[in-house]
Parts: structure tokens; C-alpha cells; sequence
């Protein structure tokens, strides 16, 4: 990334600054594997394609975390964003604040080029949630017993291929843009994960003589004192497609007892829970979420995709980070364009930067789960804000 001004020094003599050289993230590699306790395996696969910001203290790497610019589908339209990951701090400069002026310059660079929303995935969600950072949605990964799906999914006569095709991509694209949050893969996605799981294995499914429908990645891995298959990516187009590829999951039942869908696999579709013959056999754990962040409100709206039958024009106000003032706004949808025009009169609905991020990626579904999370305005006003984003679901089907 072209960026010149890379040195931020900080009132305590700490600089933040690229790292752009071998070196730096060699040596961030080994405070991030020291931080974290183990190797963090994205630190040298992004090398070349993701933006390092490292906090050095006296000629020392005290943090860091990498970056990259991407897209995310929103109303059907990728929106520019920032995806945040691998971020640390080491152990003895916990306790700083540092991982905050860290995100900051992480995000600065991305913002430069046109970045207005902001992703990461955390365990430390009441830190990153008090700089502006909400997840819309809960993450879940499921485990069932493979002899369930076996006896519960009939393949309804689909064609697997194994290996990946250029359909693959096209399909992907296809189903990522029905969902609030996917990630519009780049180019070098495939060869990155692969490199991050050797043993990633993809199959295509199609009913025989018809375009691919149906896309799975899955990788084997012992777990415990058992093998079983872990699914990296379910893509469905249909309902007939997703039964084919559950039914082929099931298939696996003579060698591996549990088919595990890790926290992206599944859609929030009920699949599993309408399906089984004992809904009860599957294991559900709750993961880390993703957390949205809307860098500028008004690009964020312009730039996504609206119902087209949506007509609208809503006073709102957003309050800032503090709580302690707001900004006025008429939020206008008319033909599948949305705009966030300055406004003087009072808003009827109120919304945090957090609750603003939960609404855009459609994570209200009622007003009632909106106004009981503390959303504020009169039911009927809040209806009217919940229906323009409630038409997809918030999904976020990669983690980084």
C-alpha cells in the first residue's frame, strides 16, 4: 500500500509504523506466536497481500495486526470495507491501551481507499465493542453424528465432482450477494486457505446436465480421541442442492462418527433442525462473533443495496461513541437507492453507532428485538426502519 506517511509517534515516544520489510514481520510473527501461544499461521500467508502496522518501544515489536481492503455484500452490493485480523499485543505491554491507538492506524490506510465499513473477529468483544464495533449476529458451529445425516437426507440424484471449477467462483458470487456480510473472495482466497489447511478438499455438485448448484469444502482432523470432518464452505443454491450435500456428508458414517461445521459453514437456514430425525443429537457452541463497524455512515448507506419496492423517508438521529450527543439525519430509500441526508428536526428513532451497524446488516429481524436491545422511537417508526434491511439475513461465511 502507498503510504508515506507511516510513522505515527505517540506522546509516550511509542511509533506505529508500517511494516514493510522481512524483518518486521518476522519478528511480528514471533510476538504474535509468543502472544498467542501457538503459530499464527496468517502472519506469513498474507505477506503479500495484506497491510501490517506494527507499535515499536524502544527498537522492540510491542503490537501489531495485519489488514486488508476488501468487499462485503450488503442489500446484494459489495461495500468497500476493512478486514481486521491477527492483531496481538505482547503480554508485557498489556494494559496500555494500546490495542486501541493500534486499530486506529490499522484503519487509517484502509479509510484512505475508500474503506466505510470495518469486520474483525474477536474474543474480546467488550474492548472492540467500546470503540464502535457490534456483532449483528451470534456465530455458531454445529457437530452432528454422521450416521444422523445418513439415516435423515436422501441425495436427490445430484452429480459430485471433486475439485474446484470457475462455476465454484460464479456461484459463490451468486450466493454470497442473498446474505448481509460475505466477503466478495479476491482472486488469491483459494490459494491462501489452501495453503492454511493442506487437506482442504472441494467438491461441486449439479443434477446432471445443469450448472453447478452446490459447493463443499470440508478437511479431515482429529479431534479428541476421534477423526472427523470438519466443513470449511457449504454453498447451496437450492434446498435440493443443500440436501445433496448433506446426504453425501452422510455417506462418510463407516469411517468418521461426527460431521463438525465450523462457525461459517452454515447459513441460518434451519437445514439441521427441519431435517434430522433427532434434532437433539446436534452439539451447537457458541463461537467468537464477527463484529461490524461503520466507519461513515452516509457512504455506508449510499453505497449498499435496498429492497427496490422500499420507499421511505425516516428522521433519525445516531449518537456518537460517548452517548453524550447526536447527529440528525432522513435516512431516504426510493428505487433500490438509499441516501443519509443532514437533517435539523428531531429523529424518531434513535440509534447507537452499534445499533446502526446491527440494523444495516439486517441483524434486527422485528422491531421488538430492536426496541427490547435498546433501539429508541415508537414501535411503528422502528417497523418502518427494521423492514428496509430485514429482507436478507446477516451472514458472515469467512473468518479471517
Amino acid at each position: 500500500m502507498d503510504d508515506h506517511t507511516d510513522e505515527l509517534r505517540q506522546p509516550d515516544g511509542l511509533r506505529i509504523i508500517r511494516g514493510d520489510t522481512d524483518e518486521h514481520w518476522q519478528q511480528y510473527d514471533a510476538v504474535a506466536t509468543r502472544s498467542y501461544g501457538h503459530p499464527v499461521g496468517d502472519i506469513p500467508l498474507l505477506r503479500h497481500h495484506a497491510d501490517l502496522r506494527i507499535a515499536v518501544s524502544r527498537g522492540k515489536i510491542a503490537a501489531g495486526g495485519l489488514s486488508v481492503i476488501g468487499h462485503q455484500y450488503f442489500g446484494g452490493k459489495p461495500v468497500p470495507a476493512a478486514l481486521l485480523g491477527a492483531g496481538c499485543v505482547a503480554p508485557e505491554h498489556r494494559g496500555s491501551h494500546l490495542s486501541t491507538r493500534l486499530i486506529s492506524e490499522r484503519l487509517r490506510p484502509l479509510q484512505n481507499q475508500g474503506a466505510v465499513l470495518a469486520t474483525l473477529w474477536t474474543a474480546a468483544t467488550g474492548h472492540v465493542q467500546r470503540m464502535g464495533w457490534t456483532a449483528p449476529v451470534q456465530a455458531f458451529s454445529w457437530t452432528v453424528p454422521t450416521d444422523e445425516l445418513r439415516r435423515s437426507f436422501t441425495d436427490p440424484g445430484y452429480d459430485v465432482t471433486h475439485g474446484r471449477t470457475q462455476h465454484s467462483d460464479t456461484l459463490h458470487h451468486q450466493i454470497a450477494a442473498r446474505w448481509n456480510g460475505p466477503w466478495q473472495r479476491p482472486a488469491w482466497w483459494h490459494t491462501w486457505q489452501q495453503a492454511k489447511h493442506p487437506g482442504l478438499t472441494t467438491y461441486e455438485f449439479r443434477l446432471p446436465h445443469h450448472e453447478v448448484s452446490g459447493n463443499l469444502s470440508v478437511a479431515f482432523e482429529h479431534h479428541r480421541d476421534e477423526r472427523r470432518l470438519v466443513v470449511h464452505d457449504f454453498w447451496a443454491d437450492t434446498s435440493q442442492a443443500a440436501a445433496a450435500m448433506l446426504a453425501f456428508l452422510g455417506r462418510h458414517n463407516s469411517r468418521i462418527p461426527t460431521i463438525h461445521f465450523q462457525r461459517t459453514a452454515l447459513p441460518p437456514a434451519p437445514l439441521l433442525l427441519h431435517h434430522l430425525h433427532r434434532a437433539g443429537s446436534v452439539t451447537a457452541q457458541a463461537g467468537n462473533p464477527w463484529l461490524l463497524r461503520v466507519l461513515d455512515l452516509r457512504e455506508a448507506v449510499r453505497l449498499r443495496g435496498w429492497p427496490a419496492d422500499a420507499d421511505l423517508a425516516l428522521p433519525i438521529e445516531v449518537t456518537n461513541h460517548a452517548g453524550d450527543a447526536t447527529t440528525r439525519f432522513t435516512l431516504r430509500i426510493h428505487n433500490g437507492n438509499g441516501e443519509l441526508e443532514p437533517a435539523s428536526r428531531p429523529g424518531h428513532v434513535t440509534l447507537t453507532p452499534g445499533q446502526f451497524a446491527v440494523w444495516y446488516a439486517g441483524g434486527y429481524r422485528t422491531a421488538t428485538a430492536a426496541l427490547l436491545s435498546g433501539v429508541h422511537g415508537s414501535p411503528a417508526a422502528v417497523r418502518q426502519l427494521i423492514r428496509a434491511t430485514s429482507d436478507q439475513e446477516p451472514w458472515m461465511a469467512d473468518h479471517f
